[in-house]
């Protein structure tokens, strides 16, 4: 170790936990110049008890985290980067992923009820992700039920933003509660703290059972269908329509401002001060501070925000990718896609709607399932492979379409992020498809940034400003549309008439099996 005084001074230096489906890593900022000095990352196991159920243990999240906290502190030692300069660390998070643990004994009470598994942590993109199933859906039949019981069986009737969905959190803590002894018992005696992965590691890393902060973020909690985007607050009326007792929720906090202090480890006494859910975060670390600015960020699924509180997501992007590699073979790899569709530059009227576990954004219809359509005797695997490219630009479009008609705002520019903007085909695709430009960050780590972002501006911390004129100018890459848009409006045409094709495949009741799941 090196003696104090050959230390390198950096100014302050703000952290981030960044903590996704598949792995969890620390990140360290320059907070005045938003370089990355160091990181530290843990895959996390995700496990698959029964068919449709995603779980992770939240045990092995939390140490998860320790573990990259302190490796990353290490290599900032052994670079003679003085730790004690980090001044803040923020939180970024899987959001809609749901657990309950036991405040007494601080001891979850399940595995965590996993939401997707979108890796963006990791190159090449999408090879780490060892399955498709990016949605829990063992809450079907619970939202069967919800819905029956709204007006004329209306899924949008919510006051949340959003529809009643397997995809939140509400179901799935309504299914914890019906279907888990231990969470039953413990919500019946006042033991039980409802919380997303944001809650359960602010708890804990605060103190845990002794003291720790039981709270979550608007973002977080906009995404649990209990939050009331209006009063900015939990909602009485949507607690009593899930039957959530309302005293197992954390506290709402802002997204910046100090909720407690580290209480164990390398880096006791720093506070906790910047609290953000993945995408949100994204949406700050990409600077999109700005009325109709919006990102995309590219993974499994696809997740765009706009800076005018409207987000849209697609159940199936890259993972589509994933699809063709594990299950039908077409590629090997999934940077080998872009080779094979550049070859034939065209899909040749092929379209594939991966619909695998239903339509999220702007249809929400569980019912449509995948097809490919428009094949000829000449259509070949590289033709599918381009339309599979195609499938990701094209949904993201929809949701595209659907924000500026709600905003009134046509967006000019789509800024992205994500493992799949390494694919420089799907990048052109999209901006030919949107007839916009799409433009790419140098600096891929636009979550963690975000988060780190948030936490170092929080009142009492006050090392990273957020005004405009403060703010690094971040180098991209821009994509400009390469074709006319009476061609992209006849492919998009297309694409919407394939949708159709897709829709009422399934019933909305689950069938149950011999065995009695579904």
């Amino acid at each position: 170790m090196a003696a104090s005084s050959d230390r390198i001074m950096l100014g302050p230096l703000v952290a981030a936990v960044d903590q996704g489906t598949s792995s969890t890593r620390f990140l360290v900022f320059n907070a005045k110049t938003a370089e990355l000095l160091s990181h530290h990352q843990v895959e996390i196991k995700q496990s698959f008890p029964k068919e449709g159920w995603v779980e992770e243990d939240p045990r092995e999240i939390l140490q998860s985290v320790y573990e990259c906290m302190e490796r990353t502190c290490e290599k900032l030692t052994q670079l003679n980067i003085d730790i004690s300069n980090i001044k803040a660390i923020g939180v970024t998070n899987q959001r809609e992923t749901t657990l309950v643990w036991d405040k007494e004994t601080g001891e979850p009470l399940y595995n965590a009820i996993g939401a997707r598994a979108t890796p963006r942590h990791s190159t090449p993109p999408l090879d780490r992700a060892a399955r498709n199933l990016w949605l829990d859906l063992r809450t079907q039949s619970t939202v069967e039920r919800l819905i029956n019981k709204t007006p004329g069986r209306n899924k949008n009737h919510l006051k949340t933003g959003l529809p009643i969905s397997t995809y939140f959190s509400a179901v799935k803590l309504r299914w914890l509660v019906d279907n888990v002894l231990e969470v039953h018992e413990a919500v019946q005696s006042h033991r039980a703290m409802f919380g997303t992965i944001d809650s359960w590691l602010i708890w804990c890393l605060t103190g845990g059972r002794n003291g720790g902060v039981h709270c979550t973020d608007v973002t977080n909690a906009s995404r649990t269908m209990l939050f009331n985007i209006h009063t900015m607050d939990w909602d009485p009326e949507l607690c009593k329509y899930f039957d959530i007792p309302m005293e197992i929720l954390p506290k709402v906090r802002s997204s910046s401002e100090i909720y407690g202090l580290m209480k164990s480890g390398s880096l006791t006494g720093v506070p906790i001060s910047g609290c953000l859910g993945d995408q949100s975060a994204a949406l700050v670390g990409q600077m999109c501070f700005q009325d109709g600015h919006a990102k995309n960020t590219y993974g499994t699924g696809c997740f765009l925000l706009r800076n005018t509180g409207l987000k849209g997501s697609v159940a199936i992007a890259g993972a589509v990718v994933q699809w063709l590699k594990d299950n039908l073979g077409i590629v090997q790899s999934s940077v080998e896609i872009e080779n094979l569709a550049a070859a034939v530059g065209t899909s040749y009227g092929c379209y594939f709607v991966p619909a695998f576990s239903g339509l999220y954004a702007p249809y929400w219809e569980p019912s449509a399932r995948g097809i490919i359509c428009g094949l000829t005797q000449f259509t070949n695997r590289s033709h599918l492979a381009f339309a599979a490219l195609e499938a990701v630009c094209f949904q993201t479009r929809e949701i595209l379409d659907a924000m500026n008609q709600d905003s009134g705002i046509p967006l000019t520019q789509l800024q992205v992020d994500g493992g799949m903007t390494s694919n420089r085909l799907l990048m052109q695709l999209q901006a030919d498809i949107l007839c916009i430009p799409v433009v790419k960050p140098s600096m891929p780590e636009t979550t963690a940034l975000g988060a780190a972002m948030a936490a170092g501006a929080a009142e009492g911390v006050s090392v990273w400003s957020l005004k405009p004129e403060d703010l690094t100018a971040v180098t991209c890459e821009k994509f400009e549309p390469q074709i006319n848009p009476e061609e992209s409006e006849f492919r998009y045409a297309r694409w919407k008439k394939a949708v159709q094709k897709a829709m009422n495949w399934e019933t909305t009741e689950p069938v149950a099996n011999g065995n009695g799941m579904y």
